[in-house]
């Protein structure tokens, strides 16, 4: 998951995957800020795109399914100062997404998931019992947790597999890992990434929780703003090219070349 200073979803296409389904343990919805005031303009072009959507209690922020059927919302955000995406000319920068809000946690229980957020991983409680925050907060550093799911999660398509948590060095996620092994939480060896490292474990309702470093980021190698222009693969893979490359299949993005 991200802080307020950037924001990463990463989606794994796999042709002829099984319907998941929003059960006990799993993250249920993903939150996304948008500025203060924009609700109205994207209800209308959500209307005008013929996706069926719902505004949010209060009116401050609409909920709506992608394609696969994974829960999406749009939530207004008053004082985040996060820039838009410029890159969706259809998209004016004071109605633009900033980034990730909150995630949600559907849980059996509340007390296990809440307790591993608080006293392991130092977050802090909201507004309420069933919202948490990382330091002081603001959009970016929001889980909310909704306990009562009484029928088991099926991780497949349109559900989330992981949320991450981001560590500014390795350092510090070394520390992590070894402050969660020391409480009796299995936790993976370090994974190398390539753009950057990460550890692996489970919250007790069994949401899948990464905790992943800045460093060294996306820019190793390819200038900033060419970032998701070619296709960039681990060395091991460079051998493969020609073929993978082959079988990717072409990414359409009306208005967007």
């Amino acid at each position: 998951m991200a802080s307020v200073a950037a924001s990463l979803m990463t989606f794994f296409p796999w042709p002829g995957i099984s319907q998941g389904r929003v059960g006990a343990g799993i993250t249920s919805v993903t939150s996304f800020s948008i500025p203060e005031g924009a609700t109205g303009w994207w209800a209308q072009r959500l209307a005008a795109l013929s996706v069926p959507h719902s505004t949010l209690t209060a009116g401050h922020g609409v909920s709506l399914f992608d394609p696969d059927g994974m829960i999406l919302e749009l939530i207004e955000s008053p004082g985040d100062n996060r820039s838009g995406w410029d890159g969706y000319g259809s998209i004016p920068q004071d109605k633009a997404i900033r980034g990730l809000h909150t995630v949600t946690f559907s849980e059996a229980q509340l007390e296990p998931t809440a307790l591993m957020l608080t006293e392991m991983l130092g977050m802090e409680i909201g507004e309420n019992d069933k919202n948490f925050q990382m330091s002081q907060g603001g959009a970016g550093a929001f889980v909310r947790v909704e306990p009562g799911a009484s029928d088991p999660s099926l991780q497949a398509g349109g559900t989330v597999h992981h949320v991450a948590f981001r560590a500014p060095d390795l350092l510090t996620m070394t520390q992590w890992q070894q402050e969660l092994m020391e409480q009796g939480i299995r936790v993976t060896e370090i994974m190398d990434r390539q753009y950057f490292k990460s550890i692996y474990f489970r919250e007790p309702g069994g949401v899948l929780f990464e905790i992943a470093t800045d460093d060294p980021g996306f820019a190793i190698d390819e200038p900033l703003l060419e970032l998701g222009r070619s296709l960039k693969l681990p060395p091991w893979l460079e051998p493969s090219r020609e073929q993978i490359s082959a079988s990717l299949p072409r990414i359409e993005v009306p208005g967007v070349s």
